[in-house]
């Protein structure tokens, strides 16, 4: 399966994509939870999946600087229950996920945040961020009732 498509009628124009990556975050969040719940989802995609991400970049003094993902990166926001029910879907069609839980506010780095979140038993996480990539209409359909974030 392609990830991306160029436009055949026009090969110079721009890509189109055949996947998704979306962030869905609790409309409760202030400002700084949103960004900071927002970066720690997408990091794992990368690791996880290297297709999606791009070549280097490079300026016209030719300093160098990181890839980013190659595709955009789409953020929706909705209530408790549009998490929750975002979750049950993305985890019924085994599609590949990270999660944010609200305990992860108070843990200072990453051997605390995976031990809160195994603490806690699936149905009982109190979610706050969910990231999800996969194919468009699997994404959209694991995303319904969640809004684009203003």
């Amino acid at each position: 399966m392609s990830t991306h498509d160029a436009d055949p009628a026009d090969p110079a124009g721009p890509v189109r994509f055949d996947t998704k990556i979306a962030v869905l975050l609790r409309e409760d969040l202030e400002t700084w939870q949103r960004l900071n719940v927002t970066a720690f989802l997408v990091s794992g995609l990368g690791a996880q999946f290297p297709e999606v991400i791009g070549e280097p970049y490079e300026d016209a003094d030719a300093v160098g600087y990181l890839p980013m993902f190659r595709q955009p990166v789409l953020v929706f926001e909705g209530t408790k229950e549009t998490l929750t029910n975002a979750h049950a879907r993305v985890l019924s069609r085994a599609l590949p996920r990270a999660l944010f839980t609200s305990d992860l506010f108070t843990t200072g780095n990453d051997r605390d945040n995976r031990a809160a979140v195994r603490a806690v038993p699936t149905a009982g996480l109190d979610l706050v961020g969910l990231a999800v990539y996969g194919p468009k209409n699997a994404v959209d359909k694991v995303l319904k009732g969640a809004r684009m974030h203003p």
